[in-house]
C-alpha cells in the first residue's frame, strides 16, 4: 500500500518526497525522480526506473507494464498494478535497483556531496 511505500522509500539515504502529478506520491534522490506511488480507483500503481534487463522481462509479466508517458519517451520505466501482496519483496527490489539507477546517474559532484556510491 501507499504507507508501506512511502516508509520503504523513505527509508533510503538522501531522498526527497514531494506530491505531485494528479496527488502522486513522488519520491527523489538528488533532485531526480527514482519511484512514483499513486491511486487510481481501487488501484495502488508503482512506476519506478528499471535496468534494460528488467525492463524486458517486467513488461511481459502480469501485472506489470510499461509506464506510459515516460515509456513512449524511450525510457525504462515500469508501472507495477493489481498485484498481489506477495510482490512485496519484489517491489522492494525494484525500487531499491530503482533508486541506485538513479543515484548513479548524479553528477559526480552531486553524488560526492550526498555521500553516495563513493568507495569504501
Amino acid at each position: 500500500n501507499l504507507a508501506e511505500f512511502n516508509h520503504f522509500c523513505e527509508s533510503l539515504p538522501c531522498t526527497t518526497h514531494v506530491v505531485q502529478w494528479g496527488n502522486s506520491d513522488v519520491w527523489k534522490v538528488g533532485g531526480e525522480v527514482f519511484a512514483i506511488g499513486a491511486l487510481a480507483g481501487t488501484d495502488t500503481l508503482f512506476t519506478f526506473k528499471t535496468s534494460e534487463q528488467n525492463y524486458y522481462f517486467l513488461e511481459e509479466k502480469p501485472g506489470y507494464r510499461p509506464a506510459p508517458y515516460l515509456a513512449s519517451r524511450g525510457m525504462k520505466w515500469i508501472k507495477q498494478y493489481n498485484c498481489e501482496n506477495d510482490e512485496d519483496e519484489a517491489l522492494e527490489y525494484y525500487l531499491s535497483a530503482s533508486y541506485k539507477l538513479v543515484s548513479l546517474g548524479l553528477t559526480k559532484k552531486m553524488q560526492k556531496e550526498l555521500g553516495l556510491n563513493q568507495p569504501q
